[in-house]
């Protein structure tokens, strides 16, 4: 005790203090998955940065880079994966697009977004069975898929199977009742009804399928 200040002293000599110290012990595991988690926070922030660079028009590379950046730090993030097969998608760049698209699927194999793009991409490509293939993988993903509800109509009604172009035009308008996509749905379920109508016969309902 300091007779002056009244504090109390403590006499450490040589390593007497660093042995009272305690450092936790950490495996190599612990470390390895500690910078697992660092990366796929990092890569999270530039999957924000980029989302944010494409809603305020920045150049078309930066957004990429910044994409494709969150991808290099976790190649399971699915939604840059998905963000980079649109980029691709809108200049026509098919191969590039599907192949992001399929990735996104490697690692998320629920994720309807994914399903429907590719749907979109077949379709655009002409190959209506995978498209229709992957929109239905999309509808059973998500039963509410709006859009998914509507390409599939589109496709059903161009090959001639309108009972089941009826029923996902229905299935559109209960979800989507007061888009201008709903004006158009409308439209082509009218003429489905038309169509329906045998001349000098009595006028019904188009009947939906079970």
């Amino acid at each position: 005790m300091d007779p002056a200040t009244g504090q109390l002293l403590l006499d450490f000599q040589g390593g007497d203090f660093q042995k009272m110290l305690v450092f936790p012990e950490h495996s190599a595991e612990d470390v390895l998955k500690a910078a697992e988690a660092a990366r796929r926070m990092e890569s999270a922030l530039w999957f924000e940065k980029a989302v944010k660079l494409e809603q305020a028009g920045a150049p078309e590379q930066e957004v990429v880079s910044a994409y494709e950046r969150a991808v290099e730090l976790d190649p399971a993030s699915a939604g840059a994966l998905v963000n980079l097969g649109t980029f691709y998608f809108n200049r026509k760049d098919f191969e590039n697009a599907e192949q992001y698209y399929r990735r996104a699927l490697e690692v998320e194999p629920s994720y309807a977004l994914a399903h429907f793009n590719l749907g979109n991409l077949f379709d655009e490509r002409g190959e209506y069975g995978k498209a229709l293939l992957h929109y239905t993988m999309a509808l059973r993903l998500d039963p509410d898929y709006a859009d998914a509800h509507y390409n599939l109509a589109l496709l059903y009604q161009a090959s001639g199977q309108l009972l089941r172009a009826v029923r996902h035009w229905k299935a559109y308008l209960r979800l989507d009742p007061s888009s201008s996509w709903a004006r158009t749905a409308r439209q082509e379920l009218e003429k489905l009804r038309r169509l329906a109508v045998i001349p000098g016969a009595r006028s019904q309902p188009v009947p939906t399928s079970r």
